[in-house]
């Protein structure tokens, strides 16, 4: 009892896989676990991102090629790419929520990270694409039909992309799915570049009614341009943040922090640890360090600390696996032992000091 209140748990966490992912089974099969929830919300965002940007390439061309407009054309490109990136979400959230499995022990959540990668490579080649297309209409112009049309559909695009971009950041972020996220930067950047274009077309539009003899029609492709620019300063910023999990970076310092000064609470209980390493697959976290206590303390007792200390750090984050290598403490601190030692210098010499 006097372990547990120290620990300042009231309840501890029961898991059967070795990853938490595991479900209920026999009576209680058809009750909806957390981790459910969060992969059928993850699914349901992921889907509606696939519908919205379906809908708005269908718009999108047809219009850009019924008024003759590049940058509505890119646009429709663009939205081709977000359609294909959030098909690729969509499978990667289904099956990185699958449970680990004989020949994925540690799960599937990198195919989170694969899918961020894969997403932001698409953006770039579609900034290219975007960027030859706008070239070949500055040096072949060629006048625009009707731009009041394009005006119109980038606005419908702009308040879609809008409203599809927030629900996925909002369950990206609450889910801590890269997949996610990543896609909806897709729609974000979708989101201005829609704006930029459609401020484009507005300007050649009411010029036309106000000088008819002046030639505009550069700023169709102008535009284009700018888009595509954005777009490949997206793809650069998506690819650092989703390929440093495939090369297992540590977790962010502040949660870090968060493990460090939570074992360091148990001050009085543990002696010290070292070694802590972290790593992150998909929006699991993998978590491992050595922790010293006392020779004398029983395997029983050793036990239920490292049980106890497992279930706080499943508490703050519950997508996790921690391994933790306890050992008894003699005192005889190496380097890295030292920067993790909770006793003094005395202490040290006490327990070093023969019976």
């Amino acid at each position: 009892m006097f372990l547990e209140a120290r620990l300042g748990l009231r309840y501890r966490q029961q898991v059967s896989s070795p990853v938490g992912l595991s479900s209920p089974t026999g009576l209680f099969a058809h009750l909806e676990t957390p981790l459910d929830n969060i992969h059928r919300r993850k699914s349901s965002v992921a889907l509606l991102s696939v519908i919205s940007n379906s809908a708005l390439v269908i718009l999108k061309i047809a219009i850009g090629i019924l008024i003759g407009s590049v940058s509505v054309i890119s646009e429709a490109i663009h939205s081709g790419v977000d359609l294909l990136a959030a098909i690729i979400a969509l499978f990667a959230v289904r099956s990185s929520g699958k449970p680990a499995d004989d020949a994925h022990p540690f799960g599937h959540g990198k195919i989170e990270n694969i899918s961020g990668t894969i997403e932001a490579l698409l953006i770039f080649v579609a900034g290219i694409w975007i960027i030859y297309e706008a070239v070949m209409k500055l040096t072949h112009p060629h006048p625009m039909a009707e731009p009041g049309l394009g005006v119109a559909i980038m606005l419908v695009s702009a308040l879609a992309n809008m409203f599809v971009s927030h629900m996925l950041f909002k369950v990206g972020k609450e889910t801590d799915s890269v997949a996610l996220q990543a896609d909806g930067w897709h729609l974000r950047t979708d989101v201005y570049t829609s704006a930029g274009v459609m401020g484009g077309l507005a300007l050649i539009w009411i010029c036309k009614r106000l000088i008819p003899g002046e030639n505009l029609q550069w700023i169709d492709p102008a535009a284009a341009i700018a888009v595509a620019l954005l777009i490949i300063h997206t793809s650069y910023k998506l690819t650092v943040e989703s390929g440093k999990d495939l090369l297992d970076a540590s977790l962010p310092a502040d949660e870090e922090d968060w493990i460090r000064e939570y074992i360091s609470g148990l001050n009085g209980i543990v002696r010290g640890f070292h070694r802590l390493r972290t790593r992150k697959a998909g929006s699991h976290r993998f978590v491992q360090f050595h922790l010293l206590v006392s020779a004398d303390m029983s395997v029983d007792r050793s036990h239920k600390l490292h049980d106890d200390i497992v279930a706080a750090i499943k508490e703050r984050f519950p997508a996790s696996t921690i391994t933790i290598h306890i050992e008894p403490c003699d005192a005889t601190c190496s380097e890295n032992c030292i920067e993790g030692c909770f006793l003094s210098e005395k202490e040290r010499e006490a327990i070093r000091k023969p019976a």
